[in-house]
């Protein structure tokens, strides 16, 4: 709360300046490692700023304008498949203080000059494991899709859905890649739910994760990278998505067969509880670039 009121009086002290400073954005969400990455950076002559005395005055203007421009790339921030962080504020299930909150939980760098010493800019980091718990309101898990006759299975150690390919539209005449958002779904061909938020146990936050398709072409005994490894265990299930539903293709279909293999068992059906599961998607959509001023 302190660092808070320091930077909100900043804004009020150098509102003048801000007018006629020059200040930047730019950065990337990273979906693999589940983390918004940003450089604001500050035109020192524009704010009138001399060095050395001023380096102060400038890494203030820094700390102050990170909150107006980090604020819009967390807006677009894909919840599901068709809500952004934006549409929950206008909804009323999340409001500007959340947003202010998971922008000060972010960490960073202290503020560098650049090699001319024209600029200063600092680096901060927000994690999307941090904002998927806040979101998450549920206060017990509901139960993953149970069959009256299940089938014999094998006890997995976790679940692959393989879908970095282009993948038909359910519904559509067309086909799209899938793309990563906070919690995705999982359909089967039947259009059954067979995962979803709120099946998620309340000691995980993060319903999946996402890795490139290298990871599952490694030179191991599994084929896995370390980092899926840890995650799925050495003896995963691996499913190749069939389909794509939702108004942005975020969520996946799969066929029921290799449902079945999911809920049949208690044991398998807890691997989604946990969020032992991993969506492999095209290296493309992981990583999405902005900027802003």
């Amino acid at each position: 709360m302190r660092k808070l009121t320091v930077l909100c009086l900043a804004v009020f002290v150098t509102a003048a300046v801000f007018s006629q400073t020059r200040t930047g954005i730019a950065g990337s969400i990273e979906w693999e490692t589940l983390e918004i990455k940003a450089e604001v950076s500050l035109d020192l002559a524009s704010a009138d700023i001399k060095l050395p005395a001023g380096r102060t005055q400038g890494e203030t203007l820094i700390g102050a304008e990170y909150f107006r421009l980090i604020q819009p790339v967390i807006f677009n921030l894909p919840v599901d498949s068709s809500s952004t962080i934006a549409d929950l504020i206008s909804r009323g299930e999340l409001s500007l203080y959340d947003v202010e909150a998971f922008a000060l939980l972010g960490s960073s760098l202290p503020p560098a000059l650049s090699p001319d010493l024209r600029s200063i800019s600092a680096i901060y980091t927000i994690s999307l494991d941090m904002i998927s718990s806040a979101l998450i309101r549920h206060s017990r898990p509901s139960e993953v899709m149970r069959i009256l006759n299940p089938i014999t299975v094998p006890a997995y150690t976790g679940i692959i859905i393989i879908a970095s390919e282009s993948l038909p539209v359910h519904g559509m005449k067309s086909s799209s890649l899938p793309v990563p958002c906070l919690f995705p779904k999982l359909w089967d061909t039947n259009m059954n739910l067979i995962y979803e938020r709120n099946m998620l146990d309340l000691k995980n936050t993060v319903m999946v994760r996402y890795f490139p398709l290298q990871s599952i072409f490694r030179e191991s005994p599994s084929g896995l990278s370390p980092e899926l490894t840890a995650l799925v265990g050495n003896r995963p299930l691996r499913i190749f998505a069939r389909g794509v539903f939702g108004i942005n293709p975020t969520d996946l279909i799969i066929d029921r067969e290799d449902a079945l293999q999911i809920i049949s068992s208690a044991e398998n059906r807890r691997l989604l509880t946990e969020g032992k599961a991993a969506i492999i998607l095209d290296d493309t959509v992981l990583k999405s670039a902005f900027t802003g001023e």
